[in-house]
């Protein structure tokens, strides 16, 4: 059963990114530089050793944002999904309650055609996240390939159902760091759940429990 709340923790992420129609975007990023970007907290400061921000422009900066908090909030899905998983495998309605061990097993063990109708939802959200923060194909440049929109403000596709985004700037800039924190924690420990079961074949869970 963990199986398939580590799909659903990776399609509902996915989910996240559909958009829906809100007004102004993200204020704090109408001057997108490393001096004022958030997420920068003491001690470690803007930690950049490679010197990537130093090499890049505003709008490679801007990619690279959107990569960071969109892996940020798969991750944050995927460490719920590993616990979640795990804690119900065998007790579960889904599957005949068949889906059972790491997490990382799970996967294989989804019935044949749950896996095509997984992408294909986590490929219509992505499909929709592209149509709100990138710029047409048709009408981009040919040097500026996955170029994004001007007005478009990293992360910011326009989900906010509980209506939590702040209207002040500064506001703003302390969620947006608070989601990049923990968004950047849930990578880290994405990965250590990954090889840690690829390791031992055991649970995260398991591992807490012995």
């Amino acid at each position: 059963m963990m199986k398939l709340a580590l799909i659903s923790a990776l399609a509902g992420s996915a989910a996240a990114f559909a958009p829906a129609q809100t007004g102004a975007r993200s204020t704090s990023l109408n001057a997108f530089s490393a001096d004022d970007l958030p997420g920068a907290l003491a001690p470690m400061g803007f930690f950049d050793p490679l010197g990537f921000a130093d090499k890049a422009d505003e709008a490679t900066l801007k990619r690279y944002r959107e990569a960071e908090v969109t892996h940020g909030r798969v991750a944050m899905l995927a460490v719920i999904g590993f616990f979640v998983g795990e804690a119900v495998e065998g007790s579960s309605f889904l599957f005949d309650a068949s889906i059972s061990g790491p997490a990382i097993s799970h996967p294989g063990q989804v019935p044949g055609g749950w896996d095509a109708l997984i992408i294909a939802g986590i490929g219509f959200a992505e499909l929709q996240r592209a149509k709100t923060g990138w710029v047409d194909p048709a009408e981009a440049k040919f040097d500026q390939a996955g170029a994004l929109n001007s007005d478009y403000y990293p992360g910011d596709i326009g989900f906010d159902p509980l209506g939590l985004k702040p209207e002040d700037p500064e506001e703003l800039d302390i969620m947006i760091t608070k989601e990049l924190q923990n968004g950047r924690l849930a990578m880290l420990a994405a990965a250590g759940f990954l090889a840690q079961e690829a390791v031992d074949g055991k649970g995260i869970l398991e591992h807490f429990s012995s």
